[in-house]
């Protein structure tokens, strides 16, 4: 990466209009790319500091993030933009005084705590122009929707108490609105920048050192082993990868730009259509964010904000994320079905036994986490351990890449595993794992091979620096919504509004929830997104009976489902260039594909044993296990139903008549009236039955 950050001074062309999906390849022109590279790198430095030793006070911490966020946006934005070494030295000088107003809440954190409440001058001008270079920042990143509601809320703080009632509110003065927005913990340094500040930026770097292990190339070998020459194969290797590689990397958008390279192409040589490969991609990548154990960004703000451990998230998220990956699975199997699409060739795939027996220590780091995160360790304790062992496992290969001979390669692994089994005796701490990782990189430094690989982990760190400023600064600048809602208390208005919609209707109310969470997450990313819909509707929801994990996760449901619903998409956005695609016309394929991503959080609202939640009205019939297996298989004949309404095929192509049936038996079995379960499941059997036999030879052998 350093090598590209030296290359020539002319522009780098952007894809987009902005940066929410990423910045381009490299880290800038000469000299400046340089200086981006090592500022990234000194940012991820002092977040594995924090997450390794968290010995610095909370405000301090999350003070210096949002430092070098700032300092990174507008210094890479200035990188990539700019024509001129002048606009790129503007850039730098406008990040960098973001970072001094980051650095602020470290040099007076204890005068700024012993004068709460009555600001200075000078905290005012700090806070003012943090205010001023967040909103510019994520408007340079990310275009001018979300600064725009920010902004609207944030003239609302000011000026609300004009309104008439009931949407008024007392009014504030601007020191107390700067005060509670850039120096207290409802603002800008709220729950979400706490978040990015500890989990979320370890867990991309977990996921970037697992990329660079070769966890990818890992995924994509068993897919093409397991699904490659099954009928309509290559989408549902877009599908399994998407959704191995989901665990890691939680992100859609990156999961589209990297699995898809592959997957997309692939597709389309097979026979799909272009609009309906690069749907199939992002349908599968965007189901990232809900696959367990990484998740997305919103999982450990969902944890943070409802105070219960992130492995109760991933336990609630397992069964509908199981069920997500298997809408979108059966949904390209039915497609191939319809087109006759046949598998690759077996001379055209791998072995997924020899990718699995030749990678299996990839899998490792994962498992560890998993482990840990179900025997209740904290996700930063969890995160710092996966992340030593995979650097060990680069690191280890890397040396032992350079061994004479096999006994020696196994003598050092065996003899690694005791020093490290001696070392976790009375437990894994921090300071022996660190001086193992240390011992590991000065023996690489003296090897062949060993300083490609060094290399290689000092360029995860400035990648994951530059990966995590779209998901920080969203972090940030939705701080302005949290803090004028706790400070107003708005929030409660449209809560009362959705509660009073729920006495009649819980679907009404339900319904309510998902526009507003699809319309909000039109053109904003998945955590605003889920901010602003949780806190808005979610209490509500809870009120309502809804329980509170069912009620978050809905919400965090159509905010993924808004970045495949066009006009914007974002997703499919994403997918466009590498399918030579409209973007519109891959939405609408996307929305298709992902029809069961759009009903599953009913089921789940309506069903809470399919999050492994209290309250199914099946448990006291069935048992707690006994509901969550009837909703499950509920679930999975519902969204086989949906497939079959959205593809419009199953033995044969399905007339407007079958359609409308699968439709009613899906319904049927979403509904909640008397005897809905038993029509359901009633019109589902008639209909596959007939389906059967409707099977013409021609068809049997196209099939």
């Amino acid at each position: 990466m350093l090598e590209k950050a030296e290359g020539s001074a002319e522009p780098i062309k952007v894809e987009f209009d902005n940066f929410e999906h990423g910045f381009p390849e490299g880290f800038g022109p000469g000299w400046w790319g340089t200086l981006a590279y090592w500022t990234g790198i000194a940012f991820a430095t002092f977040q594995l500091y924090v997450a390794a030793f968290n010995d610095l006070p909370s405000q301090v911490v999350r003070g210096v993030h949002v430092g070098f966020l700032v300092l990174l946006t507008f210094g890479l934005i200035g990188n990539f933009t700019a024509k001129s070494n002048v606009g790129r030295a503007l850039g730098w000088l406008i990040g960098g005084a973001g970072f001094l107003c980051g650095l602020y809440q470290w040099i007076f954190y204890a005068d700024l705590i012993a004068r709460d409440g009555d600001p200075t001058r000078l905290d005012l001008a700090v806070g003012t122009l943090l205010a001023v270079l967040i909103f510019e920042g994520t408007r340079r990143l990310m275009g001018a929707a979300l600064p725009l509601m920010c902004g609207a809320c944030l003239v609302y703080w000011f000026f609300g108490q004009y309104l008439p009632s009931p949407l008024n509110h007392r009014g504030y003065d601007f020191d107390q609105i700067v005060t509670h927005l850039s120096f207290g913990t409802e603002g800008f340094y709220g729950v979400p920048i706490y978040v990015s500040a500890t989990y979320i930026f370890l867990f991309i770097l977990f996921g970037s050192f697992l990329e660079r292990a070769g966890m990818i190339q890992l995924f994509t070998d068993v897919s093409l082993g397991l699904f490659g020459r099954t009928r309509g194969g290559p989408a549902k290797v877009a599908v399994f990868a998407s959704g191995m590689m989901g665990t890691i990397s939680g992100s859609g958008v990156a999961n589209v730009v990297t699995v898809g390279q592959f997957t997309i192409p692939l597709m389309i040589r097979f026979g799909y259509r272009r609009a309906f490969a690069a749907g199939v991609e992002a349908t599968a990548s965007m189901g990232g964010q809900i696959m367990p154990p990484v998740m997305g960004a919103v999982a450990f703000i969902m944890a943070e904000t409802l105070g219960v451990q992130y492995s109760e998230i991933v336990k609630a998220a397992a069964i509908p994320a199981i069920l997500y990956f298997a809408s979108a699975f059966w949904m390209v199997h039915l497609e191939a079905g319809k087109h006759g699409l046949t598998g690759m060739k077996r001379s055209e795939t791998p072995s997924a036994w020899k990718a699995l027996v030749n990678g299996w220590y990839l899998v490792l780091p994962l498992a560890a986490l998993v482990y840990m995160l179900f025997e209740g360790f904290t996700p930063l304790y969890a995160g710092s351990m996966g992340l030593a062992l995979t650097v060990a496992l680069i690191l280890g290969a890397s040396i032992t890449a350079g061994l004479p001979t096999t006994v020696i390669r196994y003598v050092f692994w065996i003899g690694l595993a005791l020093v490290v089994a001696a070392l976790s005796h009375d437990g894994l701490q921090i300071v022996p794992v660190a001086c193992v990782v240390f011992g590991l990189i000065l023996i690489a430094a003296f090897v062949r091979g060993g300083l490609a690989a060094l290399r290689s982990c000092r360029d995860s760190l400035a990648e994951s620096a530059k990966s995590a400023i779209t998901v920080g600064m969203a972090c940030a600048i939705v701080g302005v919504i949290i803090g004028m809602m706790s400070q107003t208390g708005v929030g409660t208005i449209f809560g009362s509004w959705v509660i009073g919609l729920g006495e009649k209707s819980l679907f009404l109310a339900l319904i309510m929830t998902m526009l507003l969470s699809i319309l909000l997450g039109t053109g904003i990313p998945t955590i605003p997104t889920y901010i602003i819909t949780a806190a808005l509707a979610a209490p509500a929801l809870a009120k309502l009976g809804v329980p509170l994990i069912a009620s978050h996760m809905f919400a965090f449901y159509y905010g993924i489902m808004a970045d495949l619903s066009p006009p914007v998409a974002l997703a499919a956005l994403a997918a466009a260039p590498i399918a030579k695609e409209n973007p519109d016309k891959i939405g609408w394929e996307a929305m298709r594909i992902a029809l069961a991503g759009y009903v599953i959080p009913f089921i789940f609202v309506y069903s809470p044993a399919l999050m492994l939640q209290a309250g199914d009205p099946m448990a006291a019939k069935l048992g707690f296990y006994g509901a969550v297996a009837l909703a499950s298989f509920k679930a999975l004949v519902a969204i086989a139903l949906f497939g079959m309404v959205a593809i419009g095929f199953l033995f044969t192509r399905l007339t407007l008549i079958e359609r409308l049936v699968a439709l009613g038996a899906a319904m049927c079995l979403l509904g909640d009236f008397a005897f809905s379960d038993t029509a359901g499941f009633v019109l589902s059997a008639g209909l596959v039955l007939w389906q059967w036999r409707q099977r013409s030879p021609a068809t049997v052998e196209a099939v």
